[in-house]
C-alpha cells in the first residue's frame, strides 16, 4: 500500500483537490473554467494578429521614398543613403501640372 502512494502521489492529491472543490464551488465552476480557457485558446491568436497589424501598419507610415533617386528608407534619417537627397523636401507641384489633360471625342 505504501508504494501505492508513492507511485500515485499526483493522482491522488489532484482526486483530493476535486473532491474538496467541487461540493464547495460546483460543476458550473469546472465547466466556466474550462470555457474560459478555450475562449483564452481563440482570443489569443487574434490578439496576436492584431498586434501584427497595428505593427506593420506603423513601420508602413515611416517609411519614405527618395524624390531624386526612388530609394527607399525607414525615415530613421533626413538625407537619403543612396544618393544623399534630403528626404524632407517636398517637391511643390500644381495640381494641373500633375494631371492629364483629355479630351473627348464623339465616333460615328
Amino acid at each position: 500500500m505504501n508504494y501505492f502512494l508513492k507511485a500515485n502521489k499526483n493522482l491522488l492529491t489532484s482526486l483530493l483537490i476535486i473532491l474538496i472543490v467541487i461540493p464547495f464551488f460546483g460543476i458550473n465552476f469546472f465547466i466556466s473554467f474550462l470555457g474560459n480557457i478555450l475562449l483564452l485558446l481563440f482570443l489569443i491568436p487574434l490578439l496576436l494578429v492584431i498586434l501584427v497589424f497595428i505593427g506593420f501598419n506603423y513601420y508602413k507610415s515611416k517609411v519614405n521614398t527618395c524624390n531624386s533617386c526612388g530609394a527607399i528608407s525607414l525615415g530613421l534619417s533626413e538625407n537619403c543613403m543612396n544618393c544623399g537627397a534630403n528626404l524632407e523636401v517636398i517637391i511643390d507641384k500644381k495640381p494641373s501640372e500633375s494631371t492629364i489633360e483629355v479630351k473627348a471625342e464623339e465616333v460615328n
